[in-house]
């Protein structure tokens, strides 16, 4: 009993897919805040469906008030950001509907919102959809995910460790 009392947070984790898609690398995001890793080393995801889920087990941090982003905390620290779309805080929340509120627990595959990938699209916004690890200096990604497509909440994209 005393060993579940005081029992470490367990600080490393896998990352899974929020998307259902098309795996990018960061590198090929065409905007260059994402692509050249301004706010982050992460992965890109082209979705083929409109629903995102949580890639990790921990707490909402932040909704956007737009809609277009949420950020996370794992258990262990690891802070992270789904972008959904690329300059859609213009769309100010237009086909974004968000299921999860700041502070609420979440559970890898928890449903966090409805992306609507087609009227984004036909407004003229790219969907792909940037998965960022915020605070890289206190955390590595590892193994690294290379295959072509990824289903949300099943597939590991990368692992994440402490430094």
């Amino acid at each position: 009993m005393l060993k579940k009392l005081f029992k470490k947070k367990e600080v490393n984790t896998d990352l899974t897919a929020p998307l259902t898609g098309k795996l990018l690398p960061l590198e090929q995001v065409p905007d260059q805040v994402f692509s050249q890793k301004m706010m982050g080393d992460g992965i890109a995801i082209e979705p083929s469906d409109n629903n995102v889920v949580s890639p990790i087990d921990g707490e909402v941090v932040d909704v956007f008030k737009t809609k277009h982003a949420i950020s996370f905390r794992t258990d262990g620290g690891a802070e992270i950001l789904v972008h959904m779309g690329l300059e859609t805080v213009q769309l100010d929340g237009k086909g974004f509907d968000i299921h999860v509120e700041n502070g609420q627990k979440v559970k890898k595959g928890d449903r966090l919102a409805t992306f609507d990938i087609d009227t984004i699209a036909a407004d003229g916004y790219k969907t792909v959809t940037p998965i960022i690890l915020l605070n890289g200096e206190e955390f590595a990604i590892t193994n690294m995910e290379s295959k072509q497509e990824v289903v949300a909440g099943e597939d590991v994209l990368f692992h994440i460790e402490k430094k």
